[in-house]
């Protein structure tokens, strides 16, 4: 009996709306909360170390009484960077924190702060807890609603202008199968704001949304002699051959929001639409506005410096963020990832290329 084809074509049609991934997919959810640290909230303590330390203890305390159980006050002005990892810790640089911890086994309430050093925001991060961070995501944004309609009255200073960013990300290696990861899982990927609507979580009707998926390849022994000849001092015309292949990758997907950086510094990708961008000395600011249907390519890449890892973003469009989720999206990224990596000579089985899917939002409580 020959197969019938409307239910062939209607099986690929939903085959689309998932992308599978590696059963060692890491999934992560962070919300932090920010606001002004202003004379007039100061004022109201001691000093600055006695505001830092009292405001913290209410902190844990509210957060307590919502089931936040990994929560982070920072007054260092430093920027969270949130991954997995089997063990829980906390690397500072100058401009960064970077948590590293198990959602499931690990829970915190630390400030983290300079003595006498007076920091121009105030912020709260909270770390998702459990095993199904996902399925949970909507009733963890809740619990931060509540912690701030609680914690709000309690402040020394009223209506203070509160800005809320919700970040969840997945990653895996995309040669896990090289290494022996062969069990996949199909992950539908709904849009945040359609995921908590459906789950009974209100936002704003003014969230700034951005989806993105960010792809790291180090630089190692066989992809510098690949790339590079002895004696090479000047390495932007090898920069350049990489992102003629990656972009030429890109669009046979039908991706054009690219951006490749090799500068050693990190790809901050933020919505140009609503923010200012200036790059700092660690982060590399990269603006895309989803609504622009094909923006130019943003390059950037120092000609004199020979970097550990080439990093990549891909962002998703308007037309991507529908209710079949970002299933399709996410399957163009990864035959475009895969034409890319097979202009090279990548050993697979060793080397770990990293893709992580972001999806935030923003909004002002």
């Amino acid at each position: 009996m020959r197969p019938n084809k409307t239910k062939r074509k209607n099986y690929v049609r939903q085959s689309s709306k998932k992308v599978y991934l590696p059963t060692a997919t890491r999934k992560n959810q962070y919300i932090s909360v920010g606001f002004p640290l202003t004379d007039a909230f100061l004022a109201e303590y001691a000093d600055v170390d006695t505001c830092y330390h009292e405001f913290s203890k209410l902190v844990y305390q509210v957060a307590e009484k919502h089931e936040l159980f990994n929560v982070h006050v920072i007054a260092t002005d430093k920027l969270p960077m949130v991954r997995f990892h089997s063990e829980s810790y906390c690397l500072s640089t100058e401009e960064q924190l970077r948590f590293f911890y198990n959602p499931a086994h690990h829970e915190a309430n630390r400030l983290h702060s300079i003595a006498g050093h007076r920091a121009k925001k105030l912020k709260i991060v909270f770390l998702a807890t459990g095993t199904e961070l996902r399925s949970n995501s909507a009733t963890f944004h809740a619990n931060v609603q509540k912690f701030l309609a609680e914690i709000k009255p309690l402040l020394p200073v009223k209506d203070i202008k509160i800005k809320v960013r919700d970040h969840q990300h997945i990653s895996y290696d995309f040669f896990a199968k090289n290494k022996g990861i062969k069990e996949t899982y199909g992950y539908k990927l709904r849009a945040v704001d359609n995921r908590y609507k459906r789950r009974e979580c209100n936002l704003p009707e003014d969230v700034s949304a951005l989806n993105y998926v960010t792809v790291s390849i180090p630089v190692g022994r066989r992809i510098k002699k690949q790339l590079l000849s002895e004696n090479m001092t000047n390495f932007g015309p090898s920069y350049q051959n990489v992102a003629d292949k990656f972009i030429a990758a890109t669009k046979n997907s039908q991706l054009f929001r690219v951006a490749m950086v090799a500068n050693g510094k990190l790809p901050l990708v933020r919505n140009s639409k609503f923010e200012r961008l200036n790059n700092t000395a660690e982060f590399q600011m990269v603006g895309f506005d989803p609504n622009a249907d094909a923006p130019a390519p943003i390059l950037h890449w120092d000609d004199q410096k020979l970097v550990e890892a080439i990093r990549f973003v891909i962002v998703a469009g308007k037309n991507d963020s529908n209710d079949e989720g970002f299933g399709r999206f996410m399957n163009q990224v990864e035959d475009a990832v895969r034409s890319f990596t097979n202009e090279f000579d990548i050993d697979k089985e060793h080397i770990d290329v990293i893709l992580r899917f972001h999806q935030h939002l923003s909004y002002k409580a």
